[in-house]
């Protein structure tokens, strides 16, 4: 049997989806349904029935931003899109090329770009019995996947911030985990998620690292959006990946650990390899 979470990692139909092009880049995907929102601008918006355009006319990064920008607070005004972040996403087919155009992190979503996160698995060893992982449960105030359970740490790497710097600044603010611990972050895979969401496309690279705690060492969350930390077996964990329980990232995340750890058997995750290879479609 298929996981929820590598099913879900590749729900996506490219049918029911306009690619979103900024000059000669595919960047993204907006619903059909969505698309008929955008036409309200077309001095913003080259719109045909193959894929919606930035227009040609904003072709510098700063003139490019100022034109979503208006769009996205207006759609953002209307409820078109929620969970306003006040957090800047650069719109880039990869992590190290430059900036197409800056946009709300809330608005990566309706326009499917590809965005990037970090997901950190809480390890502790012990002497004398079998390794757990420290797993976190969402806020219930979270405007994504509220109450569920998560990575100790993840957080989503904005515009000007590297992996490192992203690690220790999530790793303090989530898990009052302090900097000379969060350098001891060993890099895992790369998860590539494409699915479709309530709010829109979710194109995410999810950079996989695992964080060995010390045995005496408690998270504790610093900025609300953690509801509760728990250390748990690895036989529950891996029940709580069965049943859904825990988000469709952090499940990945933990899959990932746990198969390069040889805590769980390989063929108990059919299909786990396509979720480490980007999507195609």
């Amino acid at each position: 049997m298929t996981l929820p979470c590598i099913i879900s990692a590749r729900r996506f139909d490219a049918r029911a989806h306009a690619p979103f092009w900024i000059g000669d880049e595919r960047v993204g995907w907006i619903r059909t349904s969505d698309v008929p929102l955008l036409t309200r601008w077309p001095d913003v918006f080259d719109i045909d029935d193959a894929r919606v355009t930035l227009s040609a006319r904003f072709d510098t990064l700063d003139p490019r931003s100022a034109a979503l920008g208006a769009v996205i607070g207006a759609l953002a005004a209307e409820g078109r899109i929620p969970g306003w972040r006040d957090e800047t996403y650069a719109i880039r087919n990869a992590f190290d090329a430059p900036p197409l155009a800056y946009i709300e992190r809330a608005a990566s979503r309706f326009f499917g770009t590809m965005t990037y996160a970090v997901h950190l698995n809480g390890v502790v060893e012990y002497a004398d019995r079998a390794p757990q992982l420290w797993i976190a449960r969402r806020s219930d105030t979270k405007a994504t996947d509220p109450g569920m359970l998560d990575n100790v740490v993840a957080g989503g790497i904005g515009w000007g911030f590297g992996i490192e710097e992203t690690i220790v600044k999530e790793c303090w603010e989530e898990a009052g985990i302090p900097e000379d611990i969060a350098a001891r972050a060993v890099a895992g895979r790369t998860a590539h998620v494409l699915q479709s969401l309530p709010e829109g496309t979710q194109a995410e690279q999810v950079f996989i690292y695992d964080l060995p705690l010390p045995p005496d060492f408690a998270p504790r969350n610093q900025d609300g959006e953690v509801g509760e930390h728990r250390l748990a077996r690895i036989d529950e964990v891996a029940r709580w990946i069965e049943e859904g329980a825990m988000t469709v990232d952090a499940s990945l995340a933990t899959l990932d650990c746990l198969l390069r750890h040889h805590w769980i058997d390989e063929d108990a995750c059919e299909g786990i390899a396509t979720v480490f290879a980007p999507a195609v479609i």
